[in-house]
């Protein structure tokens, strides 16, 4: 499969990265095709992997990514092109954390809204599907780093965006029921605000090798 991901920070490479283990075609987008952080990244993996800009990654995809900084996620995807991402399968792996204050860090959005659904709305002819934003890059990819059952969750107004995500996650390895599907894309509002918490454990524990598991009466 072709997979386009917007962002080359860490989520970005990890992501994929470990798609193109999996023997899928992946562009890693950014602002200029240049970028050393993407040129670097995909030095070395083969023929499968490349560099270009946030457009080039989501005319690639049949499934783009987007793993950019929240609060740029917008403009990212603007800039990836609207006629780029029509039709297609959009997995928002992004969390709008504000750190203008300092640490710990807000939400840009919250409340009554989600980074989630500001991008369907944005971008209408997207299947967005909210998933992979409650952990660390390296949990995401190799759910096996966390010992024991833990959960993985996703949101989305489109069923059959949500199936082709979730067999997306089990070729990473995670298990069909950890797989937890909390309904439309109005559950980013849920899944965006648990990432606050997420900081505070990380603080706590000392480091970000964890997961949750949702444990059901």
């Amino acid at each position: 499969m072709r997979v386009g991901v917007v962002g080359t920070g860490t989520v970005g490479q990890a992501i994929g990265g470990r798609l193109v283990e999996l023997g899928h075609e992946v562009v890693l987008g950014s602002r200029d095709s240049a970028n050393p952080r993407a040129v670097d990244w995909a030095a070395g993996r083969g023929d499968r992997a490349r560099a270009g800009t946030f457009a080039d990654a989501a005319e690639h995809g049949e499934i783009v990514v987007n793993a950019t900084a929240g609060v740029a996620s917008l403009a990212a995807l603007e800039a990836a092109g609207a006629g780029n991402l029509a039709g297609k399968v959009l997995v928002d792996v992004a969390n709008p954390l504000d750190f203008s204050r300092g640490f710990p860090p807000t939400l840009s959005v919250s409340n009554t809204d989600s980074l989630g659904e500001q991008i369907q709305r944005a971008f209408p002819a997207a299947r967005v599907v909210k998933a992979l934003n409650t952990m660390n890059a390296n949990v995401m990819v190799h759910p096996a780093a966390v010992p024991g059952d833990h959960d993985v969750f996703m949101a989305g107004d489109d069923a059959e965006a949500k199936r082709t995500v979730a067999g997306l996650l089990g070729e990473f390895g995670w298990p069909a029921e950890s797989i937890v599907d909390v309904g439309g894309i109005a559950g980013a509002r849920g899944l965006e605000a648990y990432i606050l918490f997420w900081v505070t454990l990380m603080g706590a524990f000392g480091t970000p090798a964890f997961n949750v598991k949702a444990v059901r009466a």
